[in-house]
């Protein structure tokens, strides 16, 4: 007890200091508040610096000025002493930070093309261009309909020649009638013009339909077109056929058109789960099995009227997959 009370007066001391100070500290901290709003209040808020980039008067930069910040990124701490991202190599001039500048510039403008930035306008021109190009073969084109099924594409080219020249002829085949339907397509437009004229031509049996084109001629894949003498022919026994039921399975074609036209030597029935109607290539032994395929057009296989005409590719092999390690 002794020992307490003649420690009393000590630290009693002792707190009174540390109040002392802690007044001290704060008054200073209060001091040096007041000099920075001294110091504000003499800056003027309309000065050039102090104006937001948003409300500047100029037009919006389309690149980086001479005076964006460029950061040279190195290795920390590595090759250039205890510089490292975010700072120049000690004793860099004025040139060395302005060639650093032109190629951080040229990796941004790169890196912006890598991610698409700079493809879109060109996107959009190109789409443009796929649509004009498509309207401009839709008024080369004419559609001829009333056609014969004698009527072969050879010959009708050959018809429709007079008028200019033709670049492609699609026969196809009408599944509501016996006759076929055609499309022609001109290397310019004053040749579908002047086809027009052909309207009432007796083509075989009948007077043929001349009408311009509301659609282009789907064009065909060149992998798929004939390259060789024997794919030619093989091409002339061919048909495409189209509106095939989905419930009629590849034997059923094949006696379909077996039964009708003749021994049929290579077929190809395909389908997805897209589409309502599966198509389907037909090879013939003889051409002649190919011209009677043709009358078959319209007629009832499965459910459906089946659509029949002239192939532009030949049936070709399948090849199976060499599976590597």
């Amino acid at each position: 007890m002794a020992a307490v009370a003649e420690g009393s007066p000590a630290a009693a001391q002792a707190a009174s200091a540390a109040a002392a100070a802690a007044a001290a500290k704060e008054a200073e901290y209060h001091k040096d508040v007041q000099k920075l709003v001294d110091l504000l209040s003499k800056l003027n808020p309309a000065a050039k610096e102090f104006v937001p980039s948003s409300a500047a008067a100029a037009t919006p930069r389309k690149a980086l000025s001479a005076d964006a910040p460029v950061f040279y990124y190195g290795s920390v701490g590595a090759a250039f002493g205890n510089e490292g991202i975010g700072a120049y190599p000690a004793g860099a001039d004025t040139g060395y930070i302005g060639n650093q500048q032109q190629r951080m510039r040229r990796n941004f403008v790169d890196n912006e093309r890598r991610n698409g930035y700079f493809n879109h306008g060109r996107r959009r021109t190109n789409g443009r261009g796929r649509h004009a190009d498509r309207d401009e073969s839709i008024r080369r084109t004419v559609y001829v309909s009333e056609l014969d099924h004698t009527v072969t594409e050879e010959r009708l080219a050959d018809i429709f020649a007079n008028c200019g020249q033709v670049i492609d002829c699609r026969i196809c085949g009408d599944p509501h009638s016996v006759l076929r339907f055609a499309f022609i397509e001109f290397s310019g437009e004053e040749g579908a013009r002047a086809a027009l004229s052909l309207g009432g031509t007796m083509l075989g049996f009948y007077p043929v339909r001349v009408l311009p084109s509301k659609t282009a001629i789907l064009p065909v894949n060149p992998r798929f077109l004939p390259t060789t003498e024997d794919e030619k022919e093989m091409v002339i026994r061919t048909v495409y056929c189209t509106n095939i039921d989905k419930t009629v399975t590849q034997l059923d074609v094949k006696s379909f058109f077996e039964e009708l036209c003749g021994e049929v030597s290579r077929l190809r029935l395909l389908g997805d789960n897209v589409h309502s109607t599966r198509i389907a290539f037909v090879e013939f032994v003889n051409a002649e099995g190919a011209i009677l395929a043709l009358n078959c057009s319209g007629m009832i296989l499965g459910t459906l009227p089946v659509r029949v005409s002239p192939s532009k590719t030949p049936v070709k092999p399948r090849f199976s997959r060499v599976v590597s390690n």
